[in-house]
C-alpha cells in the first residue's frame, strides 16, 4: 500500500525528507484519524500514535498528512522500507486506518503505531513545534545506518543521538563569522560508528587565509554533545569540593591512574539550560544545592578530534556539610567527594597533580575571580 498517514515529528518535510531519502514538497495533503491518540514515549521522548478506542470524545482526531509514495520520483519500495525502518527503530509497527481528508472523504492508509504505550503526556503541538528541529537533525544520524545497523541494534543509541541534536541545534543559533556555505565545501559524510557517542568523517575542504580553498581532507569527530561542569564553592568557608570517579577512556589510551578528580559534570539533556544541568549534576554526583552559578565559559575540550562543547560555572554552594550524592548506579557512576580549601586547590593545580581540563580550567576562573564572590557574600 502506496499511501501513509503519518503524524507527529515525521509529518514535518524537513523529518520526512530526510527519513524517505527525497525532497518531499507537494505530495502531502492534511488528513486526520479518529480512535487514537499522540504520547510522548521514553524511547527519546518521541511522539507516537497509540490506540485509543475508548476515548471519551469521538469528535476528537488526531492531525496529521497523507503521502502517497507512488508520486514520489520511483522510490515507492525504498521509501516505505525507509519510512518502516525508522519507526521500528521506535518500535512502532505498521497497520492500516482508515483515514479522513480535508473534504470529508476517508481513504484506506499504512500508520505507524507503538506497539506499547511506554509514556503518559499527551503530544501537543507547542512540544512538537519546540522538538521536530531535533528530530530533524537526529533523523539525520539515525538514517545513515539503515541497512547497516538494526532497528533494535539502534534504540540504546536513540537518546544520545537526541542529545546530540539538541547540541546541533543550539550550535545553529551561534552567530557565523564567516560564510560557511561558501567557505567549507563537504564532498561525504560518513557515520561510522554509533553507541552512546558517535563517530563521524567527513572529506571537505575549507578556505585558506590566502583566499584558495584547500585540498580534499578527510577529517572525524567523535562527537557527545552539550556538556555542563561546575566547580561547587563555599565563599564563606573558602572551600571547594571535587569528585574522584573511574573513567574507562583514559584506562583505554593506557592512563596509569584512570581514577579522575574532577568538578562535578554530565551532559546536558534535551531541552535542559546548562545551568540546570550544572545544579543537577551537582546534586547527583555530590548531594549539594547549589546557591548561585558564575559562568566560567562555554568550551572545547579538544577541538581538534572531540566534538563536546563543555559550559562551565563555579557554584556557589554551602559545603559545611556534604551528604549524599555518588552519582547514579543505574549509569554505571561510583564517585566519592572530597572537600579542599581553596588554598589547597591550588596547590594541587601548580603541582600538576589534577589531569581533567575542565577541572584546571575552573579551578584557574575561581583563582580570578574568588575576590569578587567573596565579597558579595556581605
Amino acid at each position: 500500500m502506496a499511501k501513509h498517514f503519518l503524524t507527529g515529528a515525521v509529518a514535518s518535510r524537513d523529518v520526512l525528507s530526510t527519513v524517505i531519502g527525497q525532497p518531499v514538497i507537494s505530495q502531502t495533503v492534511p488528513a486526520s484519524l479518529g480512535g487514537h491518540r499522540l504520547v510522548i514515549t521514553n524511547l527519546a521522548r518521541h511522539v507516537a500514535l497509540v490506540a485509543d478506542a475508548g476515548v471519551a470524545d469521538p469528535s476528537q482526531r488526531v492531525a496529521g498528512v497523507l503521502v502517497d509514495l507512488d508520486t514520489l520520483d520511483a522510490l515507492d519500495k525504498g521509501a516505505q522500507a525507509r519510512l518502516a525502518f525508522y519507526h521500528a527503530c521506535f518500535e512502532c509497527d505498521p497497520h492500516p486506518v482508515e483515514v479522513t481528508l480535508e473534504d470529508g472523504t476517508t481513504t484506506t492508509a499504512i500508520t505507524y503505531i507503538a506497539s506499547a504505550e511506554a509514556g503518559d503526556s499527551t503530544a501537543t503541538q507547542a512540544y512538537l513545534a519546540d522538538w521536530t528541529p531535533l528530530y530533524a537533525r537526529m533523523s539525520y544520524e539515525l538514517m545513515a545506518y539503515i541497512g547497516r545497523k538494526s532497528p533494535q541494534d539502534l534504540r540504546v543509541s536513540l537518546s544520545p543521538m537526541l542529545t546530540r541534536a539538541a547540541a546541533w541545534v543550539e550550535a545553529q543559533k551561534q552567530p557565523q563569522q564567516r560564510d560557511l556555505s561558501k567557505d567549507v565545501i563537504v564532498h561525504a559524510h560518513r557515520h561510522e560508528y554509533v553507541n552512546y557517542f558517535s563517530g563521524e568523517e567527513m572529506d571537505l575542504q575549507f578556505r585558506r587565509y590566502d583566499g584558495s580553498m584547500s585540498e580534499v581532507h578527510n577529517r572525524g569527530v567523535w562527537a557527545a554533545g552539550h556538556a555542563a561542569v561546575v566547580l561547587p564553592y563555599d565563599p564563606q568557608r573558602d572551600t571547594v569540593l571535587l569528585v574522584e570517579q573511574f573513567r574507562a577512556a583514559t584506562y583505554m589510551v593506557g592512563e596509569q591512574c584512570p581514577w579522575m578528580w574532577e568538578a562535578p559534570a554530565g551532559m546536558i539533556d534535551p531541552g535542559e539550560s546548562p545551568e540546570d544541568a550544572a545544579r543537577r549534576e551537582a546534586k547527583e554526583e555530590t548531594g549539594v544545592n547549589l546557591q548561585g552559578l558564575d559562568f566560567a565559559g562555554r568550551l572545547y575540550s579538544s577541538s581538534g578530534s572531540l566534538g563536546e562543547l563543555v559550559y562551565c560555572y563555579i557554584g556557589v554552594a554551602d559545603l559545611s556539610e556534604v551528604q549524599g550524592g555518588g552519582g547514579i548506579q543505574g549509569e554505571g557512576e561510583d564517585v566519592r567527594s572530597k572537600v579542599m580549601s581553596f588554598h589547597e586547590l591550588m596547590s594541587e593545580v601548580d603541582n600538576h597533580t589534577f589531569s581533567d581540563l575542565p577541572l584546571v580550567t575552573t579551578a584557574l576562573w575561581l583563582a580570578r575571580h574568588r575576590d569578587r564572590l567573596r565579597a558579595n557574600m556581605s
